[in-house]
């Protein structure tokens, strides 16, 4: 991590420079210049390079797809095999028993279990309570790192027993899965839950005591939202100021474009506005779907108005899920009888799938145009971290003048922890870089 400039320059401006930012998935750096105290630059370079998922995926099979999207992310390949699924069983009539679509709530909840354990205690805990990481967080709060590592074992024992192991799943399939586990496989991880679910509770409690910095705007947040349940693969694209769409309107609701500074593509509004994806997103949004205990969680914190105006009260929207995947992934288990099959037969056919589902990080968006053969002949995959690149960007411009009265170490760090809210998956977010090659002449 290199911090730059500690002191105003002669031209009046301060410089907050970190070249690389830690706790965060992946790499990336955070440039901001403000002169006389406003910001004239606020950037979060994303400079790892892009890994080509979307050409890498033209001409296979859907099922090779939801194979290969796996391998985007170690944190949430549930989501991108999820959004994969979804969209290629939209566009071909694909519907699946109602124990294969529990299963698959099942398996996201395992996701989200094991994300936000991770982030909560491990990547942003170390923030509020003065430490530079988790390791030296550990040596003072062992208690919380096991703690931490027993919520993300428990998640990752969820992944590995519907996918076959808990990083890039290997069973996901149009129209289901390939094997469906046994009841008493699914009741073997009972008493795991009940445990986790304790240290979930005691995870509200934890959040809801820290002292967040006073941060308080007035975002636009979007995520789905179902008419029955808490949103993961199925709904509407809804936001804060009135949007409701179909999953599939993507599209014409919000496009990408580059920006100079980062290999990720960012995006908006197809009006030009900045938005926010994510937990905080999600429990504003479908407060009414959280389960009870999750719903009793949130209320005994105290936060949710908090949650929705103030980015870094983001972790308690996290504990607050942890209790909600935790509690749902219980009832799946208790009310589980194993489908007659898993998976039912389907036919390719040409046409356009679209589908976003909710990772740990927020809406994460899939379009594939599918050929007369039943291939992928294009993609698009929108992570949510590169959705929330712009809104982390005018949340750094908008913070930042409240730190200028602090030494110049602290307000790099209340900065760098602002980031860290959003718990950016960068990896993730490059995936795409639109290359363009200018061929110039003999001089």
């Amino acid at each position: 991590m290199t911090h730059g400039l500690p002191h105003d320059t002669e031209s009046g401006e301060r410089h907050f420079n970190v070249g690389q930012l830690t706790r965060v998935e992946g790499e990336g750096s955070l440039t901001l210049r403000v002169r006389n105290g406003a910001v004239v630059q606020a950037h979060l370079g994303i400079f790892e390079a892009p890994r080509y998922f979307e050409r890498l995926v033209v001409g296979r099979t859907p099922d090779e797809v939801i194979d290969i999207v796996a391998r985007i992310c170690g944190i949430c390949p549930v989501a991108y095999q999820m959004s994969a699924v979804h969209a290629f069983e939209a566009l071909f009539g694909v519907t699946v028993d109602p124990q294969i679509r529990a299963l698959r709530r099942l398996f996201y909840c395992g996701e989200w279990i094991e994300s936000h354990a991770l982030h909560i205690y491990l990547l942003h805990a170390p923030d509020f309570l003065g430490y530079p990481s988790a390791i030296e967080l550990a040596r003072d709060h062992r208690g919380l790192v096991e703690q931490a590592l027993k919520l993300k074992r428990t998640g990752n024992q969820l992944v590995a027993r519907l996918g076959a192991r808990p990083i890039h799943p290997l069973t996901v399939r149009v129209g289901g899965f390939s094997r469906a586990p046994t009841r008493p496989e699914l009741l073997a991880l009972r008493p795991a839950l009940d445990e986790a679910f304790d240290i979930a509770q005691a995870t509200v409690d934890l959040v809801s005591g820290l002292n967040a910095p006073d941060f308080k705007r007035e975002p636009r947040l979007v995520a789905l939202r179902h008419p029955h349940e808490y949103p993961m693969n199925e709904g509407r694209i809804v936001s804060t100021d009135g949007l409701d769409i179909a999953i599939g309107s993507w599209r014409g609701a919000f496009a990408e474009d580059q920006v100079a500074w980062s290999n990720a593509l960012q995006a908006r509004t197809q009006a030009g506005e900045v938005y926010q994806l994510g937990p905080a997103s999600r429990v504003t949004l479908n407060a009414a779907r959280l389960h009870p205990l999750a719903a009793e969680a949130l209320r005994r914190s105290g936060l949710a108005e908090e949650i929705r105006i103030n980015p870094y009260w983001s972790i308690a929207a996290r504990a607050v899920e942890l209790v909600h995947a935790v509690a749902e992934a219980r009832d799946i288990i208790d009310s589980y009888v194993p489908p007659v099959r898993p998976f039912v037969p389907w036919q390719p056919r040409a046409g356009s799938a679209g589908w976003a589902t909710e990772a740990p990080r927020g809406l994460l968006f899939h379009h594939y145009e599918i050929d007369e053969r039943g291939l992928v002949a294009s993609a698009q995959i929108v992570p949510p971290t590169s959705q929330n690149q712009a809104a982390i960007e005018a949340d750094l411009t908008a913070f930042a003048p409240s730190v200028l009265g602090l030494p110049h170490a602290e307000a790099t760090l209340r900065l760098e922890q602002l980031i860290r809210s959003y718990d950016p998956c960068i990896s993730c977010a490059t995936h795409f870089l639109d290359v363009h090659v200018e061929e110039e002449g003999d001089r």
